[in-house]
């Protein structure tokens, strides 16, 4: 296979001739390329996607996809489902291996497997333990689920891969979102008491031996810097200009605020609710920025009046990094018979994250 096209000859090329040449790349590549893109994708690539979506709809397509090439603009750890749920011959890509996510970066398996040794010196956690990654996680740690009777969840359907945890085992060690966790199984019908944070930057999670054993669910002290910009005073001063309006939040966001709002869901709910909300309605929306701009011009002719939670911009900043320039290098490389930033999972590693992944899809709804 010939050399690749160094990306240095795309750096500089305008938004405006990426979009022109992003165009006839794909007319090229046909059905045999296929370009997903999460929701908080910016503008200028999100339009190029062939399908959008959240973490589950996004590993559900890349499960049933037909094209050679997979091409994510999303962050690694999605490029990895999409090796992993896809067909050997197919080939997963990143246009930009430095769109990673911070979250996933807060739990390693090092620390995960410590974690697990740990709480074996208090019980026997294979026993006693459903180990249940958020799928904003390493492959790594996906397939450590899939080899403890584990799995992965999504904000879609994080209760439903809850509920079956407890069915199997008493107690869930919940990585890396400590929010969307702590959120889900207060939701659920858990008291705060029944949950403990573990530091994994200290023995034992900072916690004691009997603190261990009477939670219901350990939390991982793992969080998305995005979410934490919104706090709950954001939403007293939106209540008292606009009374009637509805405040939204993404699970990722903090105790106080998802308790202060109307409604609390994956990016889907955020969009399904605003959708199916009366014209003229207002809404306060907790989620990454790209996101909530494309949700009020989408409405702007229903009179509808969707806002930002922040008074602070602040998007995904690691997925920002795919930019028009990367999308247009991956595709032409692809068009000239190359491929650049293949995502490739160990086959060991990719069978028990297999294992992890499939056991979520078949709880989801």
């Amino acid at each position: 296979m010939a050399t690749a096209l160094a990306y240095e000859q795309f750096d500089g090329v305008p938004d405006a001739d990426c979009d022109a040449r992003i165009r006839a790349a794909k007319e090229k590549l046909g059905a045999r390329a296929v370009i997903l893109a999460h929701h908080y994708q910016r503008d200028e690539v999100f339009r190029h996607a062939d399908f959008s979506g959240d973490s589950l709809k996004l590993s559900r397509l890349a499960a049933s996809s037909q094209a050679d090439y997979i091409v994510f603009c999303g962050v690694h750890f999605m490029a990895e489902v999409a090796d992993i749920l896809s067909r050997p011959d197919q080939v997963s890509i990143l246009p930009d291996l430095a769109a990673g996510c911070s979250m996933a970066d807060m739990a390693n398996y090092a620390a995960v497997r410590r974690a697990w040794k740990e709480l074996a010196e208090i019980s026997d956690p294979d026993a006693r333990v459903t180990p249940v990654t958020y799928i904003n996680s390493s492959a790594a740690l996906k397939a450590f689920c899939g080899d403890h009777g584990g799995l992965v969840c999504t904000s879609t359907n994080a209760r439903h891969v809850l509920e079956w945890a407890y069915k199997q085992r008493e107690q869930v060690l919940f990585f890396p979102d400590q929010h969307l966790g702590r959120n889900t199984a207060y939701r659920m019908g858990m008291s705060l008491e029944d949950m403990a944070e573990w530091d994994y930057s200290r023995p034992l999670g900072g916690l004691t031996p009997a603190q261990i054993k009477r939670a219901k669910i350990l939390l991982w002290k793992g969080f998305c810097s995005v979410h934490q910009m919104f706090r709950p005073e954001h939403i007293d001063a939106f209540r008292q200009h606009h009374p009637e309006g509805k405040v939204i939040s993404h699970p990722e966001c903090s105790f106080e605020v998802c308790q202060k709002s109307d409604h609390v869901g994956s990016t889907e709910y955020i969009i399904r609710t605003v959708a199916e909300s009366p014209a003229g309605s207002r809404w306060l929306v907790g989620t990454e920025i790209n996101l909530v701009n494309r949700l009020q011009q989408r409405f702007q002719d229903e009179d509808k009046i969707v806002q930002f939670m922040s008074p602070m911009a602040c998007m995904c900043s690691t997925m920002f990094r795919i930019d028009p320039q990367h999308l247009l290098w991956t595709l032409e490389n692809l068009v000239a018979g190359r491929v650049v930033n293949r995502i490739k999972v160990p086959a060991a590693e990719a069978e028990s994250a297999r294992v992890a992944l499939n056991r979520m899809l078949d709880v989801s709804p």
